[in-house]
């Protein structure tokens, strides 16, 4: 009896055994895949950038994603803006992972600051990080006061996130930067991956600490990705954030508002540019903008408006042609990477100035052009050819136009020769001069 029983005991537990066995892939397929909400920041930081790490931000909280994934190339922006987004990333209810990449990309200044406050930093093989002081509005350092602010906001980050304090607030106060493996060997950044795959199963399995009393542990292994990129609208937003076009946006608007003048009453030149002034005015909002450059530009645009009232060898247009060159490239200087590209800057300037120049003649030429209308203009006593005629109205040919014309006495006849002795209007007075 004792064996019976053994036996039925060892059928029951091969039964209970096959049961699991056979249900166990119907578990694990039942079993939710973790998802990873993943975005893009490429160009200056500003906000713009703000605006839409917020909303991703959100939905990743919102959609019960593993992580949000921002995958970061930047030059660097407005240190107000990294504030805020340093604040957000922060406090964030789901881990963020920042990425550098792709390779010879690079986290410069704000992007840098933002790489720090992370909750994983990883870079691509071939990116940098660091060249983080604070600049002012004149291209130099900022005062102490600003610095130390500055270094202590990144020391605070670096005890925060457990990285290494040292190399992070140097790139604050000496402008120091390092290459991905050399960040990680810094401790300023916690790994490099190859892709965002490699980037995913290495972070798996992390532990983070999130906003204050909260831990949370990476669950990214064979996650998959969804993404959430920039809207129509702010990617244009962000495209006219860009140092190129708020040049060519100043200088096409100056140039229509000079063609204005010089042709007042069209209207178009006027519409278009305050048009272009207007963007140029967003553009430069939302950069980081060096004043003296601004103000070059000004006197560049003051220049080429004088070159209409006092055309001589184009002398105030090769001024304002310096200025506008030397603006451009003042306007964006002082370490923030971002800049104006000389072989753009270069050819923009010279067909401005050239296009000035020329509105200056058309302006001088229409203030000295002879009137052709009123009693006594200079039309009258020209000579000219009939070239239609009706007894005393004719077509007239003369001071270079055709005109409506009447005889002063007699009748006139196709091919007579004419002489202007007065006008009425629109309409020549004129004599015969051919005998008949």
């Amino acid at each position: 009896m004792a064996r019976v029983s053994g036996v039925r005991r060892g059928w029951l537990v091969a039964a209970v055994l096959a049961v699991v066995v056979s249900c166990w892939p119907a578990a694990a397929a039942a079993a939710p895949r973790p998802r990873v909400l993943a975005t893009t920041v490429d160009g200056t930081i500003n906000p713009v950038v703000l605006d839409h790490l917020t909303d991703a931000l959100r939905v990743a909280e919102d959609g019960d994603f593993a992580a949000l994934v921002v995958r970061l190339d930047t030059p660097g922006g407005l240190l107000t803006t990294t504030r805020e987004i340093v604040q957000l990333l922060l406090s964030a209810d789901v881990p963020v992972v920042v990425y550098v990449a792709p390779p010879g990309a690079r986290a410069g200044s704000a992007g840098a600051i933002i790489t720090f406050a992370a909750n994983v930093a990883a870079m691509a093989p071939g990116t940098n990080i660091g060249a983080a002081t604070p600049i002012d509005t004149q291209g130099g350092d900022l005062g102490r006061k600003v610095v130390n602010d500055t270094a202590a906001l990144v020391r605070a980050i670096a005890e925060r996130r457990g990285r290494d304090a040292d190399f992070i607030v140097q790139t604050v106060r000496t402008g120091r930067s390092a290459p991905a493996d050399r960040a990680v060997a810094l401790g300023a950044v916690d790994l490099v991956a190859e892709d965002l795959r490699d980037l995913l199963d290495r972070v798996d399995g992390r532990a983070v600490t999130l906003s204050p009393g909260q831990r949370a542990t990476l669950d990214t292994g064979g996650a998959s990705v969804e993404r959430y990129e920039l809207s129509g609208f702010r990617r244009l937003l962000q495209a006219l954030a860009d140092p190129q076009l708020a040049f060519l946006f100043i200088s096409v608007g100056a140039l229509a508002l000079v063609y204005e003048f010089a042709n007042p009453g069209g209207g178009l030149g006027g519409v278009l540019g305050v048009v272009m002034l207007v963007l140029a005015f967003y553009s430069l909002s939302v950069l980081p903008v060096n004043l003296a450059g601004v103000l070059l530009i000004i006197l560049a645009l003051g220049l080429f408006l004088a070159e209409l009232f006092v055309p001589g060898l184009g002398v105030l247009a090769g001024g304002g042609a310096i200025a506008l060159v030397v603006g451009g490239l003042f306007l964006f200087q002082g370490g923030t990477g971002v800049e104006l590209d000389l072989s753009f800057l270069l050819p923009v300037a010279l067909i401005v100035t050239l296009l000035a120049v020329g509105l200056g003649r058309l302006a001088w030429r229409s203030r000295h052009a002879p009137s052709y209308s009123g009693q006594g203009s200079s039309v009258v006593g020209e000579r000219g050819r009939v070239r239609a005629a009706d007894g005393e109205h004719a077509e007239v040919f003369a001071a270079g136009s055709l005109w409506r014309a009447r005889a002063a006495r007699g009748t006139l006849r196709h091919d007579d020769r004419v002489r202007v002795v007065g006008i009425e209007g629109l309409t020549l007075i004129v004599e015969r001069e051919d005998p008949r």
